[in-house]
C-alpha cells in the first residue's frame, strides 16, 4: 500500500458527478464528529460480535458470517438504492476488493472466535490496524501513541503462549484484512456518495460467502430464531459500524483512525462482561487504561493537527 492513497482520507475531496451535496445524509451524520462516529461505530460491532458468539451453536461460524453479511447487504441496498451506472472499472475494482476484504475479514475472525475467548481475538485482531498506523504516520508522536495501545493489547490478551495457535492466526490474519478494510473503506467513500459503495461491498461479500454458510450450516439458517439473530448481529456488526466508518474515513486520517481502533478490545471486554458475563481482572482493566490514554492521545493529536491546517469543511 502507498503512503498518499492510505492517507488520503484526512482530505476533502473534489465533488465529482453523483456525488451527495453537503446537505445529504453524510453530512448529517457527519455532525457527530468523525471520533464520534468511530467510537459508536466501535460500540455497535463489539457488541453485535458478543451477540455473534451466542449465534455459533446454532449456525457455526461459517452460518453466523453468511448471514451477517447477507441481511447487511439487503439492508443496505433497500436504505441506499445504490446507482449502478456512471463509475468506471476503477470504482467498481475498489467495491469488488472493498467485498471481499470485507468477507475475508468477518470470516476470519469469526473463525478465531470459534477457537479461542473474544477479547483476545479481538486483542490480537487489533495489531493489523496498529501496525497500519506506523506505517502510515508522518509524525513521530503518532509513533509513541502506537506503541503506548500496542503494551496495552498486549497486557489485555495476557500473552499468547497459551492459546491455540490456528484460533490465533486466524485473529492475526484478520487484523491484516482489517487494516485493508480501512484502506479500502477510505477509497470506496471517496469514489461513491453516501453509503453507495459500502452497500455494493456488502453485497459482493454475501454473493462470495453465502454459499460456506450453507455448506456449513444448510437448513439451520432457515430456523426463525436463528434468522432473528442474525438480523440483530448484521445491523450492530456490519450495517451501524461499516456506514459510521466509512463516513468518518472521509474526514480522519488513516493513522488517527487505525489507533482509535485500539479501543476495540477494551469495547469488546464491556461486551462480554454486559452479554457474556465475563469479568475483568485488575491487570485486564489497566490494559484498558493503556489503551483508551494511547487513543484520547491519538484524538488529542488529530484536534491540533486540524487546527493548524484550516481544512476547509465539507
Amino acid at each position: 500500500m502507498s503512503t498518499p492513497d492510505t492517507a488520503a482520507p484526512a482530505r476533502h475531496p473534489a465533488p465529482s458527478a453523483g456525488a451527495a451535496d453537503p446537505g445529504s445524509a453524510p453530512a448529517r451524520w457527519g455532525a457527530l464528529g468523525p471520533v464520534g462516529l468511530v467510537l459508536a461505530g466501535g460500540v455497535s460491532v463489539q457488541f453485535g460480535g458478543a451477540l455473534a458468539v451466542t449465534l455459533m451453536p446454532r449456525a457455526g461460524a461459517l452460518g453466523v458470517v453468511a448471514l451477517r453479511l447477507l441481511v447487511a447487504a439487503v439492508v443496505l441496498l433497500v436504505v441506499c438504492r445504490p446507482k449502478v451506472r456512471g463509475y468506471s472499472r476503477a470504482d467498481w475494482g475498489t467495491v469488488v476488493v472493498f467485498g471481499v476484504t470485507m468477507a475475508a475479514m468477518n470470516g476470519l475472525f469469526y473463525q478465531s472466535v470459534d477457537r479461542i475467548p473474544l477479547g483476545t481475538a479481538v486483542t490480537l485482531e487489533v495489531l493489523g490496524p496498529l501496525a497500519l498506523s506506523v506505517l502510515v504516520s508522518r509524525r513521530a508522536v503518532n509513533l509513541v501513541w502506537a506503541g503506548l495501545a500496542l503494551a496495552g493489547v498486549f497486557l489485555l490478551g495476557g500473552g499468547v503462549g497459551d492459546l491455540d495457535p490456528l484460533g490465533a492466526a486466524f485473529a492475526l490474519t484478520a487484523g491484516v484484512m482489517w487494516a485493508a478494510y480501512i484502506v479500502f473503506s477510505g477509497r470506496t467513500g471517496r469514489r461513491f456518495p453516501q453509503a453507495d459503495g459500502l452497500a455494493l461491498a456488502m453485497a459482493v461479500g454475501a454473493v462470495l460467502f453465502l454459499p460456506l454458510g450453507i455448506v456449513e450450516s444448510g437448513a439451520k439458517l432457515l430456523d426463525p430464531v436463528t434468522l432473528g439473530l442474525g438480523a440483530a448481529v448484521a445491523v450492530l456488526s456490519s450495517v451501524l459500524p461499516y456506514t459510521l466508518e466509512l463516513l468518518a474515513l472521509r474526514r480522519l486520517p488513516a493513522s488517527t483512525f487505525a489507533i482509535m481502533m485500539s479501543l476495540e478490545p477494551a469495547l469488546a471486554a464491556a461486551a462480554g462482561f454486559l452479554i457474556l458475563d465475563q469479568t475483568l481482572s485488575t491487570t485486564e482493566a489497566a490494559a484498558i487504561a493503556l489503551v483508551i490514554a494511547a487513543s484520547m492521545g491519538a484524538v488529542r493529536t488529530q484536534v491540533g493537527r486540524r487546527g493548524r491546517a484550516a481544512v476547509p469543511e465539507a
